[in-house]
């Protein structure tokens, strides 16, 4: 497993992030046996959030992490202020309300990393920072980042924290696949697009991938024909999508690998950190995703496998 050192963090990042928005209560056996054999592979870090299974993602990580008493070996990611029926909550007391309950539930006195869920462009970059330094400060959180935030955003964001000699964002969390998506998830959602790649290779600031593996859209289960999957449809299916589906299966042959290991390649050989977010919940899964994390890109080979080497 590789990992990665992140400002203001003392423990390393490993590569592969385990995902956690399936934890439930009543399944707790099976996020457990889960999570032992991410560990197993080298894995460190759990990714969470406030809203994730109606706050069971956390309490679940909160009991496995008590009854195996090994709170110290693992990085911790979640993420608070997520929009409500109201609309947005980036605000002082709800990005308050959300880390101290989430402190409650994972049964810890900080967190590693912590997130903004999402953005409020109406709120000025620099009173977030001015609000996340001062949990920083009090050791309820040790570096900060956001998800589904635009890189402007961002850039305004550490531009402010560099001035006032505050700590700035030290990661971002979008989606990044090899599949591009034609609108977002949902409302409020980021994807990366060439700007975004762009400013992440000139400011090498790291990225962690949600939906890394294109919800599954590299399996071989899908094809343009099967339109089953209404979201999948939405989101990855284009023409462009399904040639750079093609592509993938050809260097996958060739590698003798997968296509979804070739998409997970794809993530973690950026020019700039990466990190990925797996959904894996079987050992089969979680042994593919390992190897496909070891597989090593040319820059020539991602150029043609997102077809970004027509262009030119």
């Amino acid at each position: 497993m590789e990992f990665l050192k992140l400002q203001g963090l003392d423990k390393p990042v490993s590569r592969l992030m385990k995902g956690t928005d399936y934890f439930y209560h009543d399944s707790y056996e099976k996020a457990a046996a889960n999570m032992d054999a991410y560990f197993a592979i080298g894995g460190n870090c759990f990714d969470s959030a406030h809203i994730y299974c109606g706050g069971q993602s956390e309490e679940v990580i909160g009991r496995y992490l008590k009854e195996r008493g090994n709170r110290d070996q693992w990085v911790i990611l979640t993420k608070g202020a997520h929009h409500d029926h109201n609309g947005p909550r980036v605000s002082r007391e709800a990005i308050r309300s959300d880390l101290m309950t989430s402190l409650e539930r994972l049964q810890v006195d900080t967190i590693d990393m912590y997130g903004l869920h999402r953005d409020d462009p109406n709120v000025p970059a620099g009173e977030v920072i001015e609000i996340l330094n001062e949990h920083i400060k009090s050791g309820a959180v040790q570096t900060i980042g956001v998800s589904n935030w635009t890189w402007q955003r961002i850039q305004e964001a550490n531009d402010y924290a560099a001035e006032k000699g505050l700590v700035g964002f030290s990661f971002s969390s979008p989606n990044l696949s090899l599949a591009k998506a034609n609108e977002p998830f949902w409302a409020g959602c980021v994807s990366v697009d060439d700007e975004t790649l762009a400013w992440h290779e000139a400011n090498q600031l790291p990225l962690f991938s949600w939906s890394s593996q294109a919800r599954g859209f590299f399996t071989g289960r899908f094809t343009p024909e099967d339109r089953s999957n209404a979201d999948l449809v939405r989101v990855f299916y284009s023409d462009d999508n399904w040639e750079r589906y093609e592509r993938a299966k050809q260097l996958a042959e060739q590698k003798n690998v997968t296509q979804i290991q070739i998409a997970l390649a794809y993530v973690l050989n950026q020019a700039f950190p990466t990190c990925a977010l797996i959904g894996a919940q079987s050992l089969e899964e979680l042994r593919s995703c390992d190897e496909g994390s070891r597989i090593k890109l040319t820059r020539e080979e991602m150029a043609w496998l997102d077809l970004s080497s027509d262009k030119k």
